[in-house]
């Protein structure tokens, strides 16, 4: 039997909008009307200092009731940032852990990566989130180490493999055609007038991505440019409906 699956990549931007303001429940609000199975979160923080000591992606998954695994691409004490991801379905953690980064002057912040195995129905999706850096080199760097053994090259993430994230690459970077020589850009696969998802008040950047496994249809791709979108963040969310086979 086929599965409908939505999936959403969303960079929270630490869950300050464009106008300034703190709040989580933005977040979680722009997620909740639109219902998605899967939900790939960058930019969060936990224990932090500035936006309060809360543990961000723990607020945003308790108003979703969803499951969640977070992982601290930076931590610095009790202090932690990085990304999620949510489901309505059971979750197992496969990895977690530090990518690669360079000597360049944009190289200035660890960045990381977490894999999941999602128990979707009757089949077993493997999704990757991830958030590459500011730097050309260092996003080549990672670009590489993602498709290595530990991650995309694994022999437990060949089939129904969903991964996304804010790769702060365009779709003619070298970045984009590494992804694509073992992927699809799910966007690319339909018709879509929009794509671009930074910054959020006026697009003009494709910056966050849903790439797939050959084995999984892509039936729609698009940027959530509600309102509310464009205020909670400064990246729009990008959904994608899937069917598994």
């Amino acid at each position: 039997m086929n599965q409908r699956l939505r999936v959403m990549t969303y960079n929270a931007h630490s869950c300050v909008g464009t106008d300034g303001v703190l709040d989580h429940e933005r977040i979680a609000a722009v997620i909740a009307e639109h219902d998605p199975d899967i939900v790939a979160l960058q930019e969060l923080d936990q224990a932090r200092l500035r936006s309060g000591r809360i543990d961000q992606a723990a607020q945003i998954a308790e108003h979703l009731k969803m499951r969640f695994h977070f992982h601290p691409a930076l931590r610095v004490q009790e202090e932690m940032y990085g990304d999620a991801i949510l489901s309505k379905w059971p979750l197992e953690v496969r990895h977690a852990g530090k990518l690669p980064t360079v000597d360049a002057w944009l190289a200035f912040e660890p960045r990381g990566a977490l894999w999941v195995t999602a128990q979707c129905g009757e089949h077993q999706v493997q999704v990757i989130n991830t958030h590459l850096g500011l730097s050309g080199r260092e996003r080549e760097a990672q670009a590489q180490a993602l498709l290595g053994v530990d991650w995309l090259g694994h022999a437990a993430c060949q089939q129904r493999v969903v991964f996304c994230g804010d790769l702060n690459a365009l779709p003619c970077s070298a970045v984009h055609r590494a992804f694509r020589r073992v992927l699809r850009d799910a966007a690319r696969h339909v018709k879509a007038s929009r794509r671009a998802s930074f910054p959020s008040r006026f697009p003009l950047l494709r910056l966050d991505y849903i790439f797939v496994s050959p084995d999984i249809n892509v039936l729609s791709v698009h940027p959530v440019r509600t309102p509310l979108a464009r205020l909670a963040s400064d990246h729009l969310p990008v959904i994608a409906d899937l069917e598994l086979n």
